[in-house]
Protein backbone atom coordinates (compact mmCIF):
# COMPACT_ATOMS: atom_id res chain seq x y z
CA UNK A 1 0.00 0.00 0.00
CA UNK A 2 1.38 3.70 -0.64
CA UNK A 3 -0.58 4.92 2.32
CA UNK A 4 -0.94 3.88 5.79
CA UNK A 5 -4.05 5.22 7.44
CA UNK A 6 -4.49 5.05 10.90
CA UNK A 7 -6.71 6.75 13.65
CA UNK A 8 -5.35 7.70 16.99
CA UNK A 9 -7.84 7.69 20.13
CA UNK A 10 -5.88 8.17 23.34
CA UNK A 11 -6.75 8.71 26.87
CA UNK A 12 -9.63 7.33 27.21
CA UNK A 13 -9.79 6.60 31.12
CA UNK A 14 -12.35 3.55 31.13
CA UNK A 15 -13.80 2.32 34.40
CA UNK A 16 -16.08 -0.60 35.34
CA UNK A 17 -19.12 1.35 36.05
CA UNK A 18 -20.55 2.43 32.56
CA UNK A 19 -21.54 5.64 34.04
CA UNK A 20 -17.90 5.92 35.59
CA UNK A 21 -17.63 10.05 35.17
CA UNK A 22 -13.69 11.79 34.81
CA UNK A 23 -13.56 15.54 35.56
CA UNK A 24 -17.42 15.30 34.73
CA UNK A 25 -17.53 13.70 31.56
CA UNK A 26 -18.47 9.73 30.64
CA UNK A 27 -15.44 8.53 29.98
CA UNK A 28 -17.54 5.35 27.92
CA UNK A 29 -19.82 7.50 26.17
CA UNK A 30 -17.01 9.89 25.09
CA UNK A 31 -15.07 7.17 23.64
CA UNK A 32 -18.16 5.74 22.04
CA UNK A 33 -18.86 9.05 20.62
CA UNK A 34 -15.24 9.39 19.31
CA UNK A 35 -15.22 5.89 17.68
CA UNK A 36 -18.47 7.11 16.14
CA UNK A 37 -17.43 9.66 14.66
CA UNK A 38 -14.12 8.16 13.17
CA UNK A 39 -16.52 5.60 11.52
CA UNK A 40 -18.46 8.23 10.25
CA UNK A 41 -15.30 9.91 7.97
CA UNK A 42 -12.67 8.26 5.76
CA UNK A 43 -13.63 4.70 7.14
CA UNK A 44 -11.77 2.00 7.27
CA UNK A 45 -8.14 2.51 7.85
CA UNK A 46 -5.48 0.51 8.09
CA UNK A 47 -5.40 0.07 11.97
CA UNK A 48 -6.24 1.90 15.03
CA UNK A 49 -3.90 3.06 17.49
CA UNK A 50 -4.59 3.99 21.44
CA UNK A 51 -1.59 5.26 22.95
CA UNK A 52 -2.62 4.56 26.82
CA UNK A 53 -4.95 5.39 29.78
CA UNK A 54 -7.31 2.85 28.39
CA UNK A 55 -8.71 2.91 31.93
CA UNK A 56 -8.58 4.95 34.24
CA UNK A 57 -6.71 3.00 37.17
CA UNK A 58 -9.32 0.23 36.86
CA UNK A 59 -9.03 -2.93 34.60
CA UNK A 60 -12.67 -3.63 34.78
CA UNK A 61 -12.89 -0.98 31.88
CA UNK A 62 -10.63 -3.25 29.67
CA UNK A 63 -13.81 -4.96 29.00
CA UNK A 64 -15.51 -2.11 27.79
CA UNK A 65 -12.42 -1.61 25.54
CA UNK A 66 -12.23 -5.09 24.27
CA UNK A 67 -16.02 -4.77 23.22
CA UNK A 68 -15.83 -0.81 21.63
CA UNK A 69 -12.90 -1.97 19.41
CA UNK A 70 -12.76 -5.78 19.27
CA UNK A 71 -14.67 -6.55 16.51
CA UNK A 72 -14.45 -3.57 14.30
CA UNK A 73 -12.34 -5.99 12.12
CA UNK A 74 -9.59 -3.68 11.94
CA UNK A 75 -5.53 -4.08 13.87
CA UNK A 76 -5.97 -2.06 17.30
CA UNK A 77 -2.16 -1.45 18.12
CA UNK A 78 -2.27 -0.48 21.89
CA UNK A 79 0.62 0.44 24.13
CA UNK A 80 0.14 1.74 28.13
CA UNK A 81 0.11 4.89 29.62
CA UNK A 82 0.30 5.92 33.58
CA UNK A 83 -3.19 4.66 34.63
CA UNK A 84 -3.19 1.68 33.28
CA UNK A 85 -2.22 -1.31 34.59
CA UNK A 86 0.20 -2.98 32.07
CA UNK A 87 0.62 -6.63 33.15
CA UNK A 88 -3.33 -6.88 33.05
CA UNK A 89 -3.67 -4.87 30.03
CA UNK A 90 -1.59 -7.20 28.35
CA UNK A 91 -2.88 -10.15 29.24
CA UNK A 92 -6.76 -8.87 28.52
CA UNK A 93 -5.61 -7.18 25.30
CA UNK A 94 -3.78 -10.66 24.11
CA UNK A 95 -4.09 -11.58 20.61
CA UNK A 96 -5.88 -10.49 17.42
CA UNK A 97 -7.42 -7.65 16.78
CA UNK A 98 -5.21 -5.99 19.57
CA UNK A 99 -1.35 -5.13 19.44
CA UNK A 100 -0.04 -4.46 22.62
CA UNK A 101 3.61 -3.15 22.45
CA UNK A 102 6.52 -4.47 20.34
CA UNK A 103 6.90 -3.30 16.23
CA UNK A 104 4.76 -4.24 13.33
CA UNK A 105 4.93 -2.99 9.35
CA UNK A 106 2.10 -1.73 7.66
CA UNK A 107 2.59 -1.25 4.07
CA UNK A 108 6.41 0.62 4.11
CA UNK A 109 6.46 2.10 7.18
CA UNK A 110 7.32 0.58 10.91
CA UNK A 111 5.32 1.06 13.93
CA UNK A 112 7.42 0.90 17.61
CA UNK A 113 4.86 0.77 20.51
CA UNK A 114 6.96 1.81 23.95
CA UNK A 115 6.34 1.45 27.23
CA UNK A 116 6.98 4.49 29.10
CA UNK A 117 5.17 3.79 32.11
CA UNK A 118 7.65 4.13 35.61
CA UNK A 119 5.11 1.94 38.41
CA UNK A 120 3.46 4.37 41.08
CA UNK A 121 4.65 7.96 38.97
CA UNK A 122 2.38 9.90 36.34
CA UNK A 123 5.90 10.62 34.56
CA UNK A 124 7.38 7.98 32.61
CA UNK A 125 10.48 6.85 31.45
CA UNK A 126 12.23 4.27 28.94
CA UNK A 127 14.30 1.02 30.47
CA UNK A 128 17.69 0.39 29.26
CA UNK A 129 16.03 -2.60 27.82
CA UNK A 130 13.12 -0.44 26.21
CA UNK A 131 15.82 2.16 24.27
CA UNK A 132 17.98 -1.30 23.65
CA UNK A 133 15.07 -2.74 22.05
CA UNK A 134 13.88 0.64 19.96
CA UNK A 135 17.58 1.28 19.01
CA UNK A 136 17.66 -2.36 17.45
CA UNK A 137 13.79 -2.27 16.03
CA UNK A 138 15.13 1.53 14.18
CA UNK A 139 18.28 -0.58 12.45
CA UNK A 140 16.35 -3.67 11.58
CA UNK A 141 13.78 -1.47 9.86
CA UNK A 142 16.39 -0.48 7.06
CA UNK A 143 14.64 2.08 4.81
CA UNK A 144 10.94 2.26 6.11
CA UNK A 145 10.20 5.37 7.51
CA UNK A 146 9.08 4.53 11.44
CA UNK A 147 6.61 6.17 13.79
CA UNK A 148 7.15 5.55 17.45
CA UNK A 149 4.57 5.92 19.70
CA UNK A 150 5.04 6.25 23.53
CA UNK A 151 2.49 7.45 26.42
CA UNK A 152 4.72 10.45 28.02
CA UNK A 153 5.89 13.39 26.53
CA UNK A 154 9.61 13.52 25.74
CA UNK A 155 9.23 17.59 24.92
CA UNK A 156 8.67 20.60 26.78
CA UNK A 157 4.57 21.23 26.42
CA UNK A 158 5.39 24.57 28.22
CA UNK A 159 3.37 23.94 31.20
CA UNK A 160 5.01 23.62 34.96
CA UNK A 161 2.78 21.02 36.42
CA UNK A 162 2.63 18.90 33.03
CA UNK A 163 6.53 19.06 32.47
CA UNK A 164 6.74 18.03 36.01
CA UNK A 165 5.65 14.28 34.96
CA UNK A 166 6.95 14.00 30.88
CA UNK A 167 9.22 11.44 30.14
CA UNK A 168 12.36 11.21 32.22
CA UNK A 169 14.63 10.37 30.26
CA UNK A 170 13.88 11.74 26.81
CA UNK A 171 17.42 13.29 26.06
CA UNK A 172 18.81 9.14 26.25
CA UNK A 173 15.25 8.73 24.03
CA UNK A 174 16.22 11.62 21.43
CA UNK A 175 19.96 9.82 21.32
CA UNK A 176 18.95 6.78 20.07
CA UNK A 177 16.43 8.48 17.18
CA UNK A 178 18.95 10.67 16.37
CA UNK A 179 21.08 7.93 15.05
CA UNK A 180 18.43 6.60 13.06
CA UNK A 181 17.49 8.92 9.84
CA UNK A 182 14.19 6.98 8.66
CA UNK A 183 12.51 8.12 12.17
CA UNK A 184 9.69 10.06 10.58
CA UNK A 185 7.67 10.92 13.81
CA UNK A 186 7.22 10.30 17.24
CA UNK A 187 3.99 10.23 18.38
CA UNK A 188 1.93 10.56 21.84
CA UNK A 189 -0.78 10.96 24.37
CA UNK A 190 -1.14 12.04 28.45
CA UNK A 191 -1.08 15.67 27.93
CA UNK A 192 -4.97 15.65 26.79
CA UNK A 193 -4.01 18.38 24.06
CA UNK A 194 -2.74 18.69 20.45
CA UNK A 195 1.11 19.35 20.01
CA UNK A 196 2.71 19.57 16.32
CA UNK A 197 5.95 20.65 16.04
CA UNK A 198 9.35 19.43 14.18
CA UNK A 199 12.38 18.26 15.46
CA UNK A 200 15.56 17.71 13.52
CA UNK A 201 13.34 16.42 10.29
CA UNK A 202 11.45 14.27 12.20
CA UNK A 203 7.17 15.22 13.32
CA UNK A 204 6.40 15.18 16.88
CA UNK A 205 2.70 14.85 17.76
CA UNK A 206 0.53 14.78 20.62
CA UNK A 207 -2.93 14.28 20.53
CA UNK A 208 -5.69 15.56 22.92
CA UNK A 209 -8.02 12.89 25.27
CA UNK A 210 -11.43 11.40 23.84
CA UNK A 211 -12.75 12.70 27.45
CA UNK A 212 -11.56 16.44 28.80
CA UNK A 213 -8.52 18.28 28.20
CA UNK A 214 -5.79 20.28 29.89
CA UNK A 215 -5.44 23.83 29.39
CA UNK A 216 -1.76 24.34 27.19
CA UNK A 217 0.70 26.21 29.13
CA UNK A 218 -1.11 26.72 32.07
CA UNK A 219 1.35 26.79 35.40
CA UNK A 220 -1.15 24.57 37.70
CA UNK A 221 -3.51 21.73 36.73
CA UNK A 222 -6.28 23.13 35.02
CA UNK A 223 -8.86 21.59 32.35
CA UNK A 224 -9.69 23.53 29.12
CA UNK A 225 -13.01 23.40 27.65
CA UNK A 226 -12.77 21.73 24.73
CA UNK A 227 -14.41 18.83 24.15
CA UNK A 228 -13.41 15.38 22.83
CA UNK A 229 -10.77 14.60 20.06
CA UNK A 230 -8.97 12.12 17.81
CA UNK A 231 -6.10 12.44 15.25
CA UNK A 232 -6.36 10.90 12.13
CA UNK A 233 -2.89 10.02 10.00
CA UNK A 234 -1.47 9.52 6.49
CA UNK A 235 1.79 7.89 6.56
CA UNK A 236 2.79 8.00 2.44
CA UNK A 237 5.73 5.58 0.99
CA UNK A 238 8.22 8.66 0.88
CA UNK A 239 8.17 9.14 4.74
CA UNK A 240 5.69 12.11 4.17
CA UNK A 241 2.75 12.14 7.37
CA UNK A 242 -0.21 14.13 6.62
CA UNK A 243 -2.36 14.56 9.57
CA UNK A 244 -5.43 15.87 11.85
CA UNK A 245 -6.63 16.44 14.89
CA UNK A 246 -10.79 15.74 14.82
CA UNK A 247 -12.76 17.85 17.44
CA UNK A 248 -16.14 16.38 18.46
CA UNK A 249 -17.64 19.91 19.48
CA UNK A 250 -21.38 19.20 17.48
CA UNK A 251 -20.31 17.03 15.54
CA UNK A 252 -18.31 19.54 13.64
CA UNK A 253 -14.30 18.29 13.16
CA UNK A 254 -11.66 21.43 13.58
CA UNK A 255 -8.20 21.61 11.96
CA UNK A 256 -6.84 21.56 8.51
CA UNK A 257 -4.91 19.01 7.17
CA UNK A 258 -0.89 19.49 6.88
CA UNK A 259 2.12 17.62 5.64
CA UNK A 260 5.72 17.48 6.67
Amino acid sequence: MNVVRLVQFTDLHLSGPQSAALRGVPTLAAASAALAHAQRGLWPPDALLVTGDIVNDDPDGYAHFRRLFGTLGLPVLCLPGNHDVPLLMRQTLAGPPFVAGGHLELGRWRIILLDSVVPGSAGGALSDTSLAALDAALAQAGERPALVCLHHHPVPMDSRWLDAVGLANAAAFFHVLDQHPNVRGVLWGHVHQGFDALRNGVRLLATPATCVQFRPRAEQFELDSRPGAYRTLELHADGTIRTELVWLDKDAAYGSMSAA
